[in-house]
Formats: C-alpha cells, sequence, structure tokens
C-alpha cells in the first residue's frame, strides 16, 4: 500500500543523485511543485525522462539538476522556447545537456514495455526521419512472421516517475481524469513512483472517464493542493496562461532565471 507523505519527505526517500526521474504530465497536472521540490533539495546528475518536457524541465535544467535529456519534443507551449534548455545544449550552462530524442508514439511505446515488463516496443515509426542517425537506442528488427522491417525502442524504466492527480484516499489509490496522457504508464513502468494531489479523501467518488491507481502499484502519496500550478488540475483550477507569457522573459537571462529562483523555488514553502 503507498504511504502517505508531505512532499518534502517523498522525495527525500525516492529521488536520488544519477536518478532516472519522469516527471510526467500533458497540459494538464504537470507536477511542477514536485519538480521544485527535487531543485530545492539540490538532486543532481538527473537523467529526466519525458514526452513534452516544458517549463518544469526548464526549471530543472536551468537549476543544474540534469545531466541528460530523454524526450520527444521541447518547448514552453504556446510560447516559444524553453531558454535554459537551449543554453545548456548550445552552451553547457550551468551543465552540460547530453540529448536523446524519439518520437511520442516512440516514447509513448516505451513506457508501455516498461509498465508490461517487455525487454522493447516495436512500432510502425521513425521512418523517413534521421533519428535512427542520431539516438543510438533507435534499431530496426524483422518480423519473423511477414518480413516486414519495424522499429524497435528499449523499454523506460524509470527510477522514479513523478505526477500529479486531482484525489487519492488513504489507502493510497489514486484518481484522476481529464487529459492524462502516459501517467499510467510512466507510474506502472517505474521502480518507485511518487504521486502528488489535490486532496486525500475517506473515499473516491467515481468520475467520467478517470483512471485509477491501486495503491500497490504507487509507492508514496502526497497530498499537495495547487501542485500542477501554472499548469492544471481539472475541476480544480485553470491553467495560469500569463505565467507561461512571463516564463519567456524570466528564462531568457541567467541572472534574471537566478533570482526568480531563488525568490520563487529555493525559500519558497510548499503550497506557497
Amino acid at each position: 500500500m503507498a504511504k502517505l507523505v508531505s512532499l518534502a519527505e517523498g522525495v527525500a526517500d525516492l529521488v536520488r543523485d544519477g536518478d532516472v526521474v519522469a516527471l510526467e504530465g500533458f497540459t494538464h497536472l504537470i507536477p511542477f511543485a514536485a519538480g521544485q521540490e527535487i531543485i530545492r533539495q539540490g538532486r543532481q546528475d538527473l537523467t529526466l525522462v519525458r514526452m513534452t518536457p516544458d517549463v518544469i524541465y526548464d526549471q530543472l535544467i536551468g537549476a543544474g539538476c540534469a545531466r541528460r535529456l530523454v524526450f520527444s519534443w521541447g518547448g514552453n507551449p504556446g510560447v516559444g522556447s524553453l531558454h535554459r534548455f537551449r543554453d545548456a545544449v548550445q552552451n553547457s550552462w550551468p551543465v552540460p545537456l547530453e540529448l536523446e530524442e524519439h518520437s511520442h508514439a516512440g516514447m509513448a511505446n516505451r513506457y508501455v514495455a516498461g509498465a508490461s515488463g517487455l525487454p522493447f516496443a516495436v512500432l510502425r515509426g521513425y521512418t523517413g526521419t534521421d533519428l535512427p542517425r542520431h539516438t543510438t537506442n533507435i534499431r530496426t528488427i524483422t518480423c519473423p512472421f511477414t518480413g516486414e522491417v519495424l522499429t524497435a525502442v528499449p523499454a523506460l524504466r524509470p527510477d522514479v516517475t513523478v505526477v500529479h492527480a486531482q484525489r487519492a484516499d488513504r489507502a493510497g489509490n489514486v484518481q484522476m481524469w481529464g487529459i492524462t496522457g502516459v501517467q499510467k504508464e510512466a507510474v506502472l513502468a517505474a521502480r518507485r513512483s511518487l504521486v502528488t494531489v489535490e486532496e486525500v479523501v475517506d473515499e473516491l467518488e467515481p468520475v467520467p472517464g478517470q483512471v485509477v491507481l491501486p495503491g500497490w502499484a504507487v509507492t508514496a502519496v502526497a497530498e499537495v493542493p495547487g501542485g500542477s500550478h501554472p499548469s492544471y488540475a481539472q475541476g480544480y483550477s485553470v491553467r495560469d496562461n500569463d505565467f507561461y507569457v512571463a516564463w519567456d522573459a524570466i528564462s531568457r537571462d541567467r541572472d534574471t532565471f537566478r533570482d526568480w529562483l531563488a525568490q520563487h523555488v529555493l525559500k519558497a514553502e510548499v503550497g506557497a
């Protein structure tokens, strides 16, 4: 059964230097509070994994937490580039950042393979792209039944996956609804998992389109209201579009970014 912990306790116990860490969420339910707690606790040399790294990964990269990024798209949604990400790749600031780039379909299938306990995933993908020339673990495989040449990619098995959800009960069963992306698969693929939630309740009321992660599949749950801000949690909050726009200017300049980080993350309390 999942343990109920504070956010600081969950990150301290589950996220370690050098880990492969996935913080998943697609537009919705992005675990910003957990990512910022990782920064506060000074984690380093992380391999960050995500299908769509956006502002929270820009913050983690700019804070020097990451040495490698495994991804399929990166940007500030609806605004533009991730400037801390760009600075790390182009100028090795604050530390060099290695890249492993895949397609969305490739990343999703890698999570599914990891969740299924399989060594790799097979798909009709990457054909006609130059990604296989730049990413060494994209390989071709011939179907033993039809002779068709397909693409194989290794399973993703993060050391720890972190996601945000709307609710959990006191047994650690987690409930999420709305746009859910690959959170379920990412949690099931991971060796350890931390789920932040808007609230812990006595009983989970059914919601149309819900995904429920059973407590036995989750390592720890932390109650963090507003833990997805500036993204949103359907039924609890709305997207803070102004923050995403403001981030462009904050992240362009190293000193401006460091001042923001010191004021809003390093000195902040969870929930502030």
